[in-house]
C-alpha cells in the first residue's frame, strides 16, 4: 500500500514539473514577419495611357481588378477554352506538381506527431544457458526461459521551441510546393494558349501567302500573254515565276511551325503527337480581350506565385534560424515504462516479475566544438540570402509587369502603323496591276509592290498575335488569378 502510495506521489510530482515546464517555454530564434509591399502606387515611370487603341480594337487598362483565374475565355474562343482544360486534366507535369503538394502536406501531418506523447509496447521471450564461469568462479550452466512483456511511454518537453520551428518549417515547404503548384498552372495555361495563338498566327500567314501566290500566278499568265503578243520580255516571265518559287519556298518553313506548334500542343495536353486531335483555331475568330485588370503594386506580391515562393523559403530559412538556436540550449523529456517479466508467458502476471520506471531527462550541450555556434550563423547567413532573393524575385516580377504593359502599349501603335501600311501596299497592288495589265505600267513596279504588299501583310499578322501574345504576358505577369480558383488545392488542416 504505501509503495503504491509512494509511486503516486511520484507521479503527481512529474504531472506537475511537465505542467511547470510547459507553462514557462519559449521559442527561441526570430519570429517570421511577412515583407511589406514595395512602396509604390503604379509600375511604369510614366503614366500608362487608359485605352490603348489599333486597327478598330481598344484596349483599356481597369486599376485594381484581379485576373479571373480562368482568364484564357476572355478570347472568347470554345476551342482554346477546351483545349485548355483538356491540358489540365491530363498535364504529366502539372499532376506530379500535386503529388508533390500532397507529399509536402503529408509530411507537415507527420510533423504534428512531435507533440503528442510516443507510446510503444513490446513484447519479448528468450531462452538462454549461463555461461559455467563468471569471474574465476566455476558453476554449473544453467537454462532458463525470460518472457517480457512492456510498454512505455516518452514526451519531449518543446521548452525552446526547436520542435514547433521545426514544424513551422514543414507548414512553410508545404506553402511553397503549393505555390509552386499554382505556379505549374500558369505557366502550363499560358504555354497553351500563347501556342495556339502562334500556331493560328503561322497559319494565317500560310493562307496569305497562298493568296498572294495565286495572285502572282494570274499576273504570270498576263506576263506570258504579252510576251507572246511581243510586247514584253521573256525575263519578266521568268521574273514572275522565280517570284513565285521563292514565296512557295517560304511555306515549307511556316507548315514546319504548325507542325512543331501541334506536337508542343499535344505534349501539353498529355497526348501523343500521332494520337492527338487538335482544333484548327483562326487568327481571326481570337477576340482581342478590350478589359485588361491591373492589380494594385501592393497586391501583386500577395497573388504571384513566385514572390509567395520565395516568401515561403523565407519563412523556412527563418525557422532554420529557430532550430539551430534552440540546438544550443538544454533539451529535457520525460519518460515512463512499465512491464512484466517471467519464465514463461503464463507467469507474467506474478507481481514478483513486475517492473516499472518513471522520471525526467536532461541533455545539455556543453561543448560541440563551436559546431552549434557556427551552425547558427550559418543559418543566419542563409536567411539573409533568402532574403536577398526575396527582393531580387520582387523586382523582377514588378518589372515583368512594366514590360508587359509597355509592350501592350506598343503593340498597339505597331499595329496601327502595320494594318495602314497593309492597306496601303494592298491598294497600290491593285492599281499597279490594272495598269500592268493594260499596259500602263512597268514591271518592275508591279514586282516592288508584289513585294511590299507581302511584307506588310505578314507583319499585319505577326503584330496582331504579338498584341495578343503580350496580353497574355500581362495576366501571367499578375499572377494568371490562379488563387481565385474554387477548387484550389489548400494545405490540409493539422491534428
Amino acid at each position: 500500500m504505501c509503495a503504491h502510495l509512494h509511486s503516486q506521489a511520484r507521479l503527481r510530482a512529474c504531472a506537475g514539473l511537465l505542467a511547470a515546464l510547459m507553462l514557462g517555454g519559449c521559442m527561441v530564434g526570430p519570429d517570421f514577419v511577412r515583407p511589406a509591399p514595395p512602396d509604390v502606387d503604379r509600375y511604369t515611370q510614366d503614366p500608362m495611357p487608359a485605352v490603348m487603341t489599333a486597327d478598330g480594337n481598344a484596349q483599356r487598362l481597369i486599376p485594381g481588378a484581379e485576373v479571373p483565374f480562368d482568364w484564357w475565355r476572355m478570347f472568347n474562343s470554345a476551342q482554346l477554352d477546351a483545349m485548355v482544360k483538356q491540358a489540365i486534366a491530363n498535364n504529366p507535369t502539372l499532376e506530379a506538381s500535386q503529388a508533390t503538394l500532397r507529399q509536402s502536406q503529408d509530411n507537415l501531418r507527420a510533423g504534428y506527431g512531435v507533440f503528442f506523447p510516443q507510446i510503444n509496447a513490446g513484447f519479448s521471450g528468450v531462452h538462454e544457458r549461463n555461461a559455467p564461469v563468471v569471474d574465476g568462479m566455476t558453476s554449473s550452466g544453467s537454462i532458463y526461459n525470460v518472457v517480457t512483456l512492456s510498454g512505455s511511454i516518452s514526451y519531449a518537453l518543446d521548452l525552446f521551441g526547436g520542435q514547433r520551428r521545426t514544424v513551422e518549417g514543414l507548414r512553410a515547404q508545404s506553402d511553397n510546393q503549393r505555390y509552386t503548384s499554382q505556379a505549374a498552372y500558369l505557366t502550363l495555361s499560358a504555354n497553351v494558349v500563347n501556342t495556339a495563338i502562334a500556331r493560328a498566327a503561322y497559319a494565317a500567314q500560310v493562307r496569305a501567302m497562298e493568296q498572294l501566290i495565286g495572285m502572282e500566278t494570274e499576273q504570270l499568265d498576263a506576263t506570258k500573254a504579252q510576251f507572246s503578243a511581243g510586247t514584253s520580255a521573256y525575263s519578266n516571265v521568268l521574273s514572275v515565276q522565280s517570284l513565285i518559287a521563292a514565296n512557295r519556298a517560304t511555306l515549307a518553313p511556316l507548315r514546319q511551325r504548325i507542325d512543331q506548334a501541334d506536337h508542343l500542343l499535344a505534349t501539353l495536353q498529355g497526348s501523343m503527337p500521332s494520337q492527338a486531335s487538335l482544333p484548327d483555331i483562326d487568327l481571326g475568330q481570337l477576340s482581342l480581350p478590350s478589359d485588361l485588370p491591373l492589380s494594385l503594386p501592393s497586391d501583386l506580391v500577395r497573388q504571384r506565385p513566385d514572390i509567395l515562393q520565395a516568401e515561403a523559403q523565407l519563412h523556412v530559412a527563418s525557422a532554420n534560424v529557430g532550430i539551430a538556436t534552440a540546438a544550443m540550449f538544454p533539451s529535457f523529456s520525460l519518460t515512463g515504462s512499465y512491464g512484466v517479466a517471467g519464465s514463461s508467458f503464463g507467469n507474467l502476471s506474478a507481481a514478483s516479475g513486475l517492473f516499472w520506471s518513471i522520471g525526467p531527462s536532461l541533455s545539455i550541450p556543453l561543448f560541440k566544438g563551436g559546431s552549434l555556434w557556427f551552425g547558427r550563423k550559418a543559418a543566419i547567413d542563409a536567411y539573409q540570402a533568402s532574403l536577398a532573393t526575396y527582393r531580387q524575385v520582387v523586382l523582377s516580377a514588378f518589372a515583368q509587369v512594366a514590360d508587359s504593359l509597355k509592350a501592350l502599349q506598343h503593340d498597339a501603335e505597331a499595329l496601327q502603323a502595320q494594318a495602314e501600311s497593309q492597306r496601303a501596299a494592298g491598294d497600290a497592288l491593285h492599281l499597279l496591276q490594272i495598269n500592268y495589265r493594260t499596259g500602263l505600267a512597268a514591271y518592275l513596279d508591279v514586282l516592288a509592290a508584289d513585294i511590299q504588299y507581302q511584307q506588310a501583310t505578314i507583319g499585319y499578322l505577326q503584330a496582331i498575335a504579338l498584341r495578343q501574345q503580350d496580353t497574355v504576358a500581362l495576366f501571367v505577369a499578375l499572377g494568371g488569378g490562379w488563387r481565385n480558383r474554387p477548387d484550389t488545392i489548400v494545405e490540409g488542416k493539422a491534428p
